[in-house]
């Protein structure tokens, strides 16, 4: 039998080839079943070589026996240690390409009624190829329905397909049954000459049934996985804190023992969770996607003559030169829109101030503050100086992408009513400046102004869409752009604009409310954890003293401090998850977290 015929025995063996072979299409994974299957083995074996490794070292060389599985041979402790973390990654691998696929699932389901009102504007002037490759063109707006798209435009530029043999393969590999489901019925209605910008339009207000239907698919998960990770990483250490407090009475404590597990458990477990709803739950989009725009500049292939001679490239050095001079200006006069517009200001400013808590813990000057905790508070401190600067820039960013996106409808149904009764599209853009609508009015400002000094009114909205730079915002202008330059009356476009940015907060809101019973929960469960702590430590301790007994449990605050900053860490982790399925929207929750373990280890134990 040949390596290959081995390897498709094993494979067969391990799972059903063509369902896994319809979830690595459908994740975009760029391996074939048995290419998958060499990498999964691959990753494996390297696991559990380096495993080995570790073993070795641990057990036999440094010769560190876990206190736990002392009554047990070594090679018991040589197979934990190899074995677990080999499963682990094996079961990791294995199920990526399905949760990968279940994820751009959930996206191309929410983003799909959307993508299809685009599609309904530029199918009155485009063909039905073009519609496609504009779609795929706008991924910042669209997601993964444009990289969906993007198959359809490989088959056809680049394979010599015809379209409808393109359709009908993205429909086998699609993971969304309602994207083939539009394809089929997109084919049939080219195939036989119907409307079809009549079919996006009926089709638009049935995906969005269908993103609310996806969205509660989601929520229900995301209860799901809450409800798991209360249990099994809060729940439990409490139960095993409460338990070692009753043995140690006994004089037969054993947390300590138990540490080797809570280290690499907690965080290896929260980490797989806060995974899994990453590639099962949409994110929330909080781009801020700026790009020039160089529709009046010169190209770089023009060459500029001095006396008789050229030099080429030189304008081009020239023009490189003064936009990186302008972009630092721009930096200088708005900082706060630089800092929120790009998170790697925060980062670096983070850096510093993580280093600074280095030095302050390499100088002795934390253990002269703190003389029992050092190292522990010096781990809070550094994850609260590193994570505090990306936090505010999140946080501000996530308030102003919000203010923008609140202020959207009334923009358009002000738009929509002035052009009903025979108002130009510059005209209604010139009052609704004048009106008050927050930030969009300082914008629309702007964009009343270029058109009075000449330009076109499309290239003036372009432009604001991109100095804001928000998703919606870059939705709502695209499709006024596109209908704009078909004809004059765009009401219907505006409606159902209209429509799209209304049914988008709704369910913002629908996930904003079903995610923050569970945040409550996370806090109010991390509060049981410090609360069974304080009483196990003080209250516990001093009504036994009353009866002239003592216990002594202080050897297992150090472990509960420690217990509680990966808690605190991965739980707030964790909110952010819950909350918008964006590790960077826990940071706060963190901060807060870790803020609470040291004011009650420190200056309340």
């Amino acid at each position: 039998m040949s390596a290959a015929d081995a390897l498709r025995a094993i494979s067969g063996s391990l799972f059903d080839r063509q369902a896994y072979s319809r979830a690595l299409r459908g994740s975009r994974t760029a391996k074939t079943c048995d290419g998958y299957m060499r990498y999964l083995l691959q990753q494996t074996v390297m696991t559990a070589a380096g495993m080995v490794a570790v073993a070795v070292v641990v057990s036999h060389l440094l010769n560190i026996r876990f206190t736990v599985l002392e009554p047990s041979p070594i090679w018991v402790q040589d197979m934990v240690i190899i074995v677990i973390p080999t499963v682990m990654v094996f079961t990791a691998v294995y199920l990526q390409p399905a949760l990968s696929a279940r994820g751009r699932k959930s996206r191309i389901d929410i983003d799909l009624p959307y993508a299809t009102t685009y599609m309904q504007a530029l199918s009155t002037t485009l063909t039905l190829y073009n519609v496609f490759r504009s779609v795929f063109e706008q991924s910042e707006l669209y997601g993964e329905v444009s990289r969906e798209f993007g198959m359809i435009v490989r088959d056809v530029e680049f394979f010599g397909d015809d379209l409808v043999s393109a359709m009908r393969n993205l429909g086998k590999t699609t993971p969304s049954e309602n994207l083939k489901r539009l394809l089929d019925d997109l084919i049939l209605m080219f195939e036989s000459g119907g409307d079809i910008t009549e079919f996006f339009a009926s089709r638009s207000a049935h995906f969005r049934e269908v993103a609310e239907n996806e969205l509660g698919m989601g929520l229900k998960t995301m209860e799901i996985m809450a409800e798991v990770y209360v249990a099994a990483f809060v729940a439990a250490p409490i139960a095993v804190i409460i338990m070692t407090a009753a043995e140690t009475m006994a004089g037969q404590g054993y947390l300590s023992s138990l540490m080797v597990f809570f280290y690499t458990g907690l965080p290896i477990g929260a980490a797989a969770m806060i995974w899994i709803i990453s590639l099962v739950l949409p994110p929330e989009r909080l781009d801020i996607v700026r790009r020039e725009i160089r529709q009046t500049e010169y190209g770089s292939g023009i060459a500029i003559i001095n006396g008789e001679q050229e030099i080429p490239g030189q304008f081009s050095r020239k023009m490189k030169s003064a936009r990186t001079a302008m972009r630092v200006r721009n930096a200088l006069r708005h900082p706060l829109r630089y800092f929120i517009g790009d998170y790697r200001s925060g980062a670096v400013i983070g850096s510093l101030l993580g280093l600074a808590v280095v030095v302050l813990y390499w100088n002795g000057t934390l253990a002269a503050l703190v003389p029992g905790y050092p190292f522990e508070v010096f781990v809070c401190l550094l994850c609260i100086a590193a994570l505090f600067p990306v936090t505010i820039a999140f946080e501000l960013r996530r308030r102003y992408v919000n203010r923008v996106e609140e202020q959207v409808p009334d923009f358009l149904r002000e738009l929509a009513d002035l052009k009903d009764i025979g108002m130009t599209l510059q005209g209604a853009i010139h009052l609704i400046s004048n009106s008050k609508l927050g930030l969009l009015s300082s914008e629309l400002k702007v964009v009343s102004d270029e058109v009075q000094w000449g330009s076109p009114v499309s290239n003036a909205l372009v432009r604001m869409e991109e100095r804001i730079g928000v998703l919606m915002i870059k939705r709502a202008i695209s499709l006024i752009v596109r209908a704009s330059e078909v004809t004059d009356y765009i009401r219907d476009i505006l409606i159902i604009a209209i429509g799209d940015m209304e049914h988008y907060l709704k369910m913002k809101r629908d996930r904003f409310t079903t995610s923050f019973a569970y945040i409550m929960i996370i806090y109010l469960s991390f509060g049981i954890f410090l609360y069974t702590a304080y009483v196990l430590n003080v209250s516990f301790i001093s009504s036994f003293e009353k009866l002239n007994t003592v216990i002594d449990i202080s050897g297992n605050v150090l472990d509960m401090f420690r217990i509680a900053i990966i808690l605190g860490f991965f739980s707030g982790i964790m909110a952010g998850q819950l909350s918008a399925a964006n590790i960077m929207a826990g940071f706060k929750h963190s901060i807060l977290f870790l803020v609470a373990t040291v004011v009650m280890f420190v200056y309340v134990l």
